[in-house]
C-alpha cells in the first residue's frame, strides 16, 4: 500500500512507499546519452593527447636554442657536446625586442665553453688566438673570409669577453669591485671596431637577456631545494596523516570531548602565533633596516628578507587576531548550534565505524586525480610545444622596412632582403605555424583544460555517490549493524558505474562548463586591464562574482543530487529537483546543521594543518636545536613548509571530507524519514533515539526563535 504525502509550499505531490528500506537494488541506467558523450569526449581527448605527442617536444622548454632552433647540449644532436648559449653581441639585448620576441636581436650559437678572456675579431685575425676566437663563430666559417666580411654576415662576434655559465647561457662575468663594475679584470672593452665602450653597457643587456630567464632560475632552485629537502617533506606528510588518522579515530569513541578540544586547541596555537608574531615584532624594534615598508621593498623571491621587517610581522598578527575574534565571536553564537552538530558528528561517527574501508576510499580519489592532472599536464606541455621554428628578421642598428618579417636561415645571405638590410640577421624568433593544426592548438588548449574540469569533476562525483551509498545503507538499516549489506562501500561503487555513470557525467559537465567560463573570464579580465575602461573592469568583476556564486550553488546542489542518486537510482535532473526541494522543506534544520558542521570541520583541518605548518617552520628554519644540524640548506625554506602545509590541508580534508560526506547524507536520510515515517510501530523511524531527540527539539527550538524575532 502506497501513503501520498503534500511537500508543503514546495513541490508536487509525492507517493511514498512505506516499505522502503534503503538504496534501491533493482534500479535502471540513468542519462544514457551524457554517458554516451562522456565516452566520445573521453575518444577525442585521447586522440588529442595522441596527436600532441606526435607533434611536441618537451626538450623546447628545457634546452637553450640557437639562432636556428636547434637545441644545445641536447644528446643525439650535433650541438650535444656544446651545452651553452653564446650570444654574439649582448648589448643588443638591450633592444625591447627582447621582451616582444623573448629572444635578442643578436646571432647565438650553441658553444663548448663560454669564453675566458677579452679578445676582438681584428686582433684574433691571422693570429695564434684565431682557433680559438673561432670556437665563438658560425660552425664551417671560412679562413680566406676577411674581417669585414665575417661580421657582414654574421659569421663571427666583433668581440668576445670574460663569460660565465648562467642557465646554460654565457653572461658577462660581471663582478663589482670597491663600488665599481668589472667584466673580469676591466672596466672598459673595446666593441671590436675600433672604439671603446663601458662595462654599463654589457650590464644592461644582460638584464635585459635575464629577464627571460628569472622565471627558470627560480623553478630551479624550487627544484634543488625539493631534492635535498623531499624526504623531510614526506615525513611532514606522513605525520600529518597520522595526525589526521589519530584524530578520526578519536573522534568515533570521544566526538563530543574531541570536538570541543578541538576548539580549545585551534584558539591556542591562533593565540600562539598572535604572542609569537608580538615577540619577533618587538625584537626586530630598532634594528638597522627593519622598519621598510613592504611597498618600498617590492617582491622578494628569497621570502626570508620579508622576516626582517617589522610591518611583516604586525600584519601577521592582525590577520591571526582577526581570526581568533571571528572564531570566538562564532563559538558564542553558534553554541548551541554547535551541540546539536556534535549529536549529528556522533552519530556519523558510528557510520563511519561501521564502515570503516570508507576512510580508504579518499585514496581512490586521489589515485584518480593524480591521473587526470598528469594526462592534462603532459597533455598541455606537449601541445604548447608542437610549434615548428620561427625565424624572422632582426635587426637593431637601422630601422629596416622588413624587420619582424619570416625568413628562410639557409637562403637569406644570398637573398634580397639582406641586401635591402645589410645589418640584419635571419634569427630563430619563436615556435609558431601556419598550418591548421597550429591555428588550432589555442582551441586543443582550451579543449584540454575542459576535459580536465570535466574528469576531475566526474571523478570527485563518483567518490561522493559511493559514499553517500554506503552511509545510507546504515541510515535505512533498521537493525544496526544486522541489517547492513556485507560490502555496502564496494556495493555502493558498483551501482554507481554500472547504473549512473550518466548522470555523474551530467553533473560533472554543468560545474565543468561553469569553471571554464570562470577561466576564460579571468583571461579576459588579464587583457583588459592594459585598457584602463572602468565599466569594462566593473562589468567583468559583476560577472566573475556571478559565475562564482553560481559555481558554489552548482557544487552544494550536485552533492545532494548525488545523495538522492545513490539511494534512490533516479535521474540527475530529478534528483537535483527532489534534493532542492527536500532541503527547502526542511530549511531551519539546514541552516543550524549544514555550515556548523562544515566549520567545525574546517577547525579541525586547521588544527591539524597549523600544528604540522608549526613544526616545518621550526625545522626548516633551524630553531629545534635537538635537530638544529639536521635540516638540509636550502634556497628558499618557504618551499618546503609550503608544500608541507598544502599537502596536510589535502590530507586532513581527504580525510574530513568522508565524514563530511557522511553527515550530509545522514541528515537527507533523516529528512526523508521524517517524511516517510511518523514513529508508529507501523512505520517507524529509522534514525537513533539520540539523533532523533536532539535534532527535532534543536530544529523546533530554532523555528521558534524565528517566529519570534519575525
Amino acid at each position: 500500500m502506497e501513503d501520498e504525502r503534500k511537500d508543503g509550499a514546495y513541490g508536487t505531490p509525492q507517493k511514498y512507499d512505506p516499505t522502503f528500506k534503503g538504496p534501491i537494488y533493482n534500479r535502471g541506467c540513468t542519462d544514457v546519452i551524457c554517458c554516451v558523450f562522456l565516452l566520445l569526449a573521453i575518444v577525442g581527448y585521447v586522440a588529442v593527447g595522441m596527436i600532441a605527442w606526435t607533434h611536441g617536444d618537451p626538450r623546447k622548454v628545457i634546452y637553450p636554442t640557437d639562432s636556428r632552433g636547434e637545441f644545445c647540449g641536447q644528446k643525439g644532436t650535433k650541438n650535444a657536446n656544446k651545452p651553452y648559449l653564446f650570444y654574439f653581441n649582448i648589448v643588443k639585448c638591450a633592444s625591447p625586442l627582447v621582451l616582444l620576441e623573448f629572444q635578442c636581436p643578436t646571432p647565438q650559437i650553441c658553444v663548448e665553453k663560454c669564453p675566458d678572456r677579452f679578445l676582438t675579431l681584428l686582433r684574433a685575425h691571422k693570429s695564434p688566438d684565431l682557433e680559438y676566437y673561432k670556437q665563438f663563430c658560425v660552425p664551417g666559417v671560412q679562413n680566406t673570409k676577411g674581417v669585414t666580411e665575417m661580421l657582414r654576415d654574421g659569421d663571427c662576434p666583433a668581440v668576445i669577453v670574460p663569460s660565465t655559465p648562467l642557465a646554460r647561457r654565457c653572461f658577462p662575468a660581471i663582478r663589482t669591485h670597491k663600488g665599481v663594475l668589472m667584466v673580469g679584470n676591466e672596466t672598459t672593452y673595446e666593441n671590436g671596431q675600433g672604439s671603446w665602450k663601458n662595462i654599463t653597457e654589457l650590464v644592461e643587456g644582460a638584464k635585459k637577456a635575464n629577464v627571460v630567464l628569472e622565471a627558470r632560475q627560480l623553478a630551479m632552485r624550487i627544484f634543488e631545494d625539493y631534492t635535498v629537502s623531499w624526504y623531510w617533506i614526506v615525513i611532514g606528510l606522513v605525520i600529518a596523516m597520522v595526525l589526521s588518522l589519530l584524530f578520526i579515530i578519536l573522534l568515533r569513541f570521544l566526538a563530543g570531548i574531541m570536538v570541543w578540544v578541538m576548539i580549545v586547541m585551534v584558539i591556542l596555537v591562533l593565540g600562539y602565533g598572535i604572542f609569537h608574531c608580538y615577540m619577533e615584532y618587538a625584537r626586530l624594534r630598532g634594528e638597522a633596516g627593519s622598519d621598510i615598508s613592504l611597498v618600498d621593498l617590492g617582491f622578494q623571491t628569497d621570502l626570508r628578507v620579508y622576516l626582517h621587517l617589522r610591518q611583516t610581522w604586525m600584519a601577521f598578527m592582525i590577520i591571526l587576531s582577526i581570526l581568533e575574534v571571528i572564531i570566538i565571536l562564532l563559538l558564542i553564537f553558534l553554541r548551541k548550534r554547535i551541540l546539536i552538530a556534535i549529536a549529528l558528528i556522533k552519530e556519523a561517527s558510528r557510520a563511519v565505524g561501521y564502515v570503516m574501508c570508507s576512510m580508504l576510499y579518499p585514496l581512490v580519489t586521489f589515485f584518480l586525480l593524480c591521473l587526470c592532472i598528469a594526462y592534462w599536464a603532459s597533455t598541455a606541455v606537449f601541445l604548447s610545444t608542437s610549434n615548428e621554428a620561427v625565424y624572422k628578421i632582426l635587426t637593431a642598428e637601422s630601422a629596416c622596412p622588413l624587420a619582424g618579417k619570416t625568413c628562410n636561415p639557409e637562403t637569406f645571405p644570398s637573398s634580397n632582403e639582406s641586401r635591402l638590410c645589410p645589418d640584419a640577421h635571419c634569427q630563430f624568433a619563436f615556435y609558431g605555424g601556419e598550418s591548421g593544426y597550429h591555428r588550432a592548438l589555442l582551441g586543443l588548449q582550451i579543449f584540454n583544460l575542459f576535459m580536465f574540469f570535466w574528469l576531475a569533476n566526474f571523478v570527485l562525483a563518483l567518490g561522493q555517490v559511493t559514499l553517500a551509498g554506503a552511509f545510507a545503507s546504515y541510515y535505512w538499516a533498521f537493525s544496526k549493524p544486522d541489517d547492513l549489506p556485507a560490502f555496502p562501500l564496494f556495493s555502493s561503487f558498483g551501482r554507481a558505474l554500472r547504473y549512473h555513470t550518466g548522470s555523474l557525467a551530467f553533473g560533472s559537465l554543468i560545474l565543468a562548463i561553469v569553471q571554464i567560463i570562470r577561466v576564460i573570464l579571468e583571461y579576459l579580465d588579464q587583457r583588459l586591464k592594459a585598457a584602463k575602461n572602468k565599466f569594462a573592469k566593473f562589468l567583468m568583476t559583476c560577472l566573475k562574482c556571478c559565475f562564482w556564486c553560481l559555481e558554489k550553488f552548482i557544487r552544494f546542489l550536485n552533492r545532494n543530487a548525488y545523495i538522492m542518486i545513490a539511494v534512490y537510482g533516479t535521474n540527475f535532473c530529478t534528483s537535483a529537483r527532489n534534493a532542492f526541494f527536500l532541503l527547502m522543506r526542511n530549511i531551519i534544520r539546514v541552516a543550524v546543521l549544514d555550515k556548523v558542521t562544515d566549520f567545525l570541520f574546517l577547525l579541525g583541518k586547521l588544527l591539524i594543518v597549523g600544528s604540522v605548518g608549526i613544526l616545518a617552520f621550526f625545522f626548516f628554519t633551524h630553531r629545534i636545536r635537538i635537530v638544529q644540524d639536521t635540516a638540509p640548506p636550502l634556497n628558499y625554506y618557504w618551499v618546503p613548509i609550503l608544500t608541507v602545509i598544502v599537502g596536510s590541508y589535502l590530507i586532513a580534508h581527504g580525510f574530513f571530507s568522508v565524514y563530511g560526506m557522511c553527515v550530509d547524507t545522514l541528515f537527507l536520510c533523516f529528512c526523508e524519514d521524517l517524511e516517510r515515517n511518523d514513529g508508529s510501530q507501523e512505520r517507524p523511524y529509522f534514525m537513533s533515539p539520540e539523533l532523533r531527540d536532539i535534532l527535532l527539539k534543536g530544529s523546533a527550538e530554532e523555528g521558534k526563535r524565528v517566529e519570534a524575532e519575525e
